[in-house]
């Protein structure tokens, strides 16, 4: 956590688990790309189609292997998708005096909003680990948000809104 002042800059990343469907989706499109292009050579638009598919491919392996980055500044929470190690896009911004509650995922403190039927948005590993640590935002009386920061992250935002992050 760095502090400069009255400016907070913590930012952590975290490796989401890539399904077993994925894997095999990369592996079978790349194939038949090359498969399609091969027989491209003698019928041509079995090349066309080839095009296509590695085209498809290239899409499934950017999607194949994710890294969400979380970066938290000066009470504004900014998720960005890492994808392949090449390629970044901005998906959410998140500002913490938006944030009705931030608590682990299982906290009690979230019993209250258990019956609510916000759109959830998941950008965490995942996977449920032993301790568990990722945790819920609910965000603008709309969004739940389910990510995985690190303790200084958390820490960091109890700072600047005590009465709504939790760490149980």
């Amino acid at each position: 956590m760095v502090k400069q002042m009255n400016e907070t800059y913590v930012e952590w990343l975290v490796k989401k688990k890539t399904p077993a469907w994925m894997t095999l989706l990369k592996i079978l499109s790349m194939m038949l790309a090359g498969c399609f292009i091969l027989i491209g050579f003698v019928f041509f638009p079995a090349f066309l189609v080839g095009i296509a598919l590695g085209i498809g491919a290239y899409i499934v392996y950017l999607n194949a292997d994710l890294e969400y980055e979380y970066l938290y500044v000066d009470k504004e929470l900014t998720v960005d998708k890492v994808m392949a190690r090449t390629r970044r896009k901005r998906v959410a911004v998140f500002e913490l005096g938006k944030m009705e509650i931030v608590a682990p995922i299982r906290s009690w403190h979230l019993d209250n909003y258990k019956n609510r039927t916000d759109k959830a948005v998941d950008y965490s590993s995942g996977e449920e680990k032993k301790p568990d640590k990722r945790f819920i935002i609910f965000y603008d009386g709309n969004k739940k948000i389910i990510f995985e920061p690190n303790e200084e992250m958390i820490k960091a935002m109890q700072f600047a809104a005590p009465r709504k992050v939790f760490k149980d």
